[in-house]
């Protein structure tokens, strides 16, 4: 099913459910439903949050975009507060699936670097708030692998199969295959794909791992040397051992922005805004970046971080790499999905 489709019936569910809401929202404005990526969201901030505002905080996690969909889908007012990438906003704002933020309610939004209220999928935060952002790059064992690696052409390499780690995302894949032909990240058409195809199918056979909670781990025990990971996972590594480098792709890579949002229909509104103006706190997002050390968009919270977390180049590149925030796009994110069930199911 695409995207699109995912979205649409995710609304018409919340829609149908939203009559229920209200009789018993004042009780339940004590808990809230936090639907977000795994490994990303440290237990201190809920407990911080719960322990200020009384609300109960159920925190539930996702590996994909697509399986917050999916689940979202199942029972969509369960969630009163989701983490979707950049994209992901985008859609579901098209889709009129989401709640428009009361900025009132947000006192702390003056924290943001306002380059973050001028991305494409959400001027102005009228829908979502940014939680953090990031890259994806090439991470080396420099002890193992001594040669130049520059981008997903010196990666992919048969000399490097079975030491390979790469996240389990199809897009992500399949657009960096595009990109080692010169295709932007948006210019998913049939043509582009019928391109990526063959590409796509001799790197499968490469890769060892395919890991998109925690691909450094398999780099930190030594199962593999090489990594395509998110740039906190990055992050964290060169924290460890300064041997893991970590690579910005010449051929161009993905920035993401992963934000929060709360669901249309959902039950536990305020206490959704409320935990969103919690973690706008300089001191409490400065929490985030300790334990998930990514971009954080929040300015006032960078000033309290270390020199070190500032210079980690994973969480704050250097220079002018060539980076793209991913769009909807519609159906052919099915597409995608099908061709990568096909070219798994041949390995």
């Amino acid at each position: 099913m695409s995207l699109q489709r995912f979205v649409s019936r995710c609304l018409a569910v919340a829609v149908a459910a939203a009559g229920l809401a209200g009789a018993s929202a004042s009780a339940q404005n004590k808990e809230l439903n936090l639907f977000a990526w795994s490994e990303y969201v440290p237990q201190g901030v809920i407990d911080g949050f719960t322990a200020e505002t009384g609300i109960k905080v159920n925190y539930e996690s996702y590996a994909s975009n697509e399986e917050m969909l999916s689940k979202l889908l199942a029972g969509a007012t369960k969630y009163d507060l989701v983490q979707p990438s950049e994209y992901v906003v985008e859609a579901l704002i098209k889709q009129d699936a989401l709640e428009p933020l009361d900025h009132g309610k947000l006192s702390n939004l003056g924290n943001l670097d306002p380059a973050f209220g001028k991305m494409s999928h959400d001027a102005g935060h009228r829908f979502s708030v940014p939680w953090m952002s990031g890259t994806v790059g090439i991470v080396v064992n420099t002890e193992k692998v001594t040669e130049p690696i520059r981008g997903y052409a010196d990666f992919f390499q048969e000399k490097f199969k079975n030491r390979l780690v790469v996240l389990d995302d199809g897009r992500e894949i399949v657009t960096w295959a595009m990109a080692t032909e010169g295709i932007g990240p948006n210019d998913v058409t049939d043509a582009n794909l019928e391109r990526a195809k063959p590409i796509v199918r001799k790197w499968l056979k490469l890769v060892k791992i395919f890991d998109s909670d925690s691909p450094k781990t398999s780099l930190l025990n030594g199962d593999t040397d090489l990594g395509i990971v998110w740039s906190g996972e990055a992050a964290l590594l060169f924290a460890e051992d300064a041997k893991f480098q970590y690579i910005l792709p010449i051929e161009g890579t993905h920035q993401f922005i992963d934000s929060l949002a709360i669901p249309k229909g959902a039950k536990n509104a305020d206490a959704a805004h409320q935990f969103i103006n919690y973690i706008l706190r300089p001191e409490v997002s400065k929490l985030i970046s300790d334990d998930f050390p990514y971009t954080n968009p929040n300015t006032e919270a960078r000033k309290l971080l270390t020199d070190e977390q500032r210079n980690n180049p994973a969480s704050y590149p250097q220079g002018d790499p060539k980076l793209d925030l991913f769009h909807d796009i519609g159906d052919m994110a099915g597409k995608i999905d099908a061709m990568m069930t096909q070219l798994k199911s041949e390995l």
